[in-house]
């Protein structure tokens, strides 16, 4: 058995203000996949077929709790995890691309009874149907999911958000690939866990100089940058980005590691490049955004880069 592929996702803008209904953008990275599969004895697909038993566990329970979400073909999930079925992926957990949401998708996809498809025309009813029924689903791995991730994962298409129920895929201006400007992966070299990171800006939310900046601030320079990016403004964006990194690193510091702050200021004070977080932060990936990635390589040698999207 080898299913079909699911790719692992970028939220280039949104990540916290989605929360509090900024707008978002998630793309698909399809650098980064995950399958199902069975026939395998190794460590690594012993240890996900476990996972996997513990999800079906969680996802019977739902289906008790909230019959009315979605329906699984139960009798088929079993064998096949007695079968020794695993999730195969190359998406690295902890990194804020979304491995746990190729993971919901692939299971969605495979097992659910009457399945919303890629292939019929998607509303928005459809769409935050499928968000509803992946944030429950995800919730097991996150404590609390907005269902976003595994949505990309399943479509394999650019999300606009526009508010927390008003959600629709989009397209976004294609690469130039011969441009010198580039969005990057920067890999931090330590893992981030996502619900201790959500649990220190739920409670920086209770202070109202955070709720503040967050509306005046983090939401308005997010909803900029989004409107650039999928309009192609490319200089209105590159200015809104400088605003945004500078805000991430004023107000959430927990959110980098200590040894990034001046990494983060320095590609402030010389716009060779500004870092933002990619999803929740901590560890895993920060996003890179550069006009020029030869010198922001140059300048980024002792780091792991990864071209995302050309300018």
């Amino acid at each position: 058995m080898k299913g079909p592929l699911f790719y692992s996702k970028i939220l280039l803008f949104g990540e916290y203000g989605i929360i509090k209904d900024s707008k978002g953008l998630s793309i698909p990275y399809n650098f980064l996949k995950g399958a199902l599969k069975t026939n395998s004895d190794s460590e690594k697909a012993k240890k996900s077929n476990q996972a996997l038993r513990e999800f079906a566990s969680y996802l019977k329970g739902l289906a008790i709790t909230e019959p009315e979400l979605v329906a699984f073909d139960f009798i088929a999930m079993d064998a096949d995890i007695e079968g020794g079925m695993y999730f195969d992926s190359s998406i690295p957990q902890g990194y804020g691309v979304g491995s746990s949401g190729a993971l919901v998708a692939a299971i969605y996809d495979k097992y659910a009874k009457d399945k919303i498809t890629v292939l019929e025309n998607l509303t928005r009813e459809k769409l935050l149907s499928l968000k509803a029924i992946f944030g429950k689903m995800e919730s097991f791995f996150h404590g609390k999911s907005s269902g976003l991730d595994p949505l990309n994962s399943y479509l394999s298409l650019p999300i606009l958000i526009n508010s927390q129920d008003n959600i629709e895929s989009t397209s976004i201006p294609s690469q130039n690939l011969e441009g010198k400007g580039a969005v990057f992966l920067l890999d931090s070299g330590s893992i981030g866990e996502t619900a201790p990171m959500v649990q220190i800006f739920m409670e920086q939310m209770k202070n109202e100089g955070f709720r503040n900046m967050l509306k005046d601030q983090f939401i308005k320079h997010t909803d900029a940058c989004v409107e650039d990016f999928v309009n192609g403004n490319v200089k209105s964006l590159f200015g809104n980005l400088k605003k945004l990194s500078h805000v991430v690193l004023d107000n959430f510091k927990p959110m980098i590691p200590a040894k990034f702050h001046d990494l983060w200021k320095q590609g402030i004070e010389t716009n060779d490049y500004y870092l933002k977080l990619c999803g929740s932060g901590g560890g895993g990936y920060f996003l890179g955004f550069t006009e020029d990635l030869e010198k922001a390589k140059e300048v980024l040698k002792d780091y792991k880069l990864e071209v995302v999207y050309n300018f």
